[in-house]
């Protein structure tokens, strides 16, 4: 049996499969939903505003400032983008809704990465172990009240 159905003012046909169907379906819903959105929006002023608290008021000495260095243009798209693949995780996939449930995914999440990115950062940078637990632990507890926040403005506007 052969489905067909409009996306993008295009008609498809394709084999009845669940996932083509559930895929295509929920795809062209996310980018029109409105808790996508805002969870995202909110999720990066949260995340950057935190950043600033650990990194430029309580953590100053973990990455000290360089002349010239830095933007914080840049600082907001990394923070806009990292919120972006939480608020598409817990809509697409994770169907989070709650502050709680957002900060448990966030904490495996943010757990892996921020390991990850400072393992990268220590092979150009040489390995300090206190530099390296803290910054494990900063990006990770920020990364977690984002997370948080994402899940819970997400179940607030559904």
């Amino acid at each position: 049996m052969v489905m067909s159905f409009v996306l993008q003012e295009r008609f498809f046909l394709w084999p009845k499969t669940k996932i083509f169907y559930t895929f295509e379906t929920q795809t062209s819903s996310i980018m029109n939903s409105k808790s996508f959105l805002l969870s995202t929006f909110v999720g990066t002023i949260a995340y950057f505003l935190l950043g600033w608290l650990f990194y430029g008021v309580l953590f100053k000495d973990l990455y000290p400032a360089e002349q010239g260095q830095g933007s914080l243009h840049f600082i907001f798209l990394g923070c806009l983008l990292y919120t972006l693949i939480f608020s598409f995780l817990y809509h697409r996939w994770g169907s989070i809704r709650t502050f709680g449930g957002g900060a448990q995914a966030a904490l495996v999440l943010g757990l892996l990465y921020s390991t990850s990115m400072n393992f990268f950062m220590a092979s150009s940078k040489g390995l300090h172990v206190e530099h390296f637990v803290t910054d494990v632990f900063v990006a990770t507890l920020s990364t977690v009240l984002m997370g948080g926040i994402v899940g819970f403005v997400m179940g607030k506007t559904k």
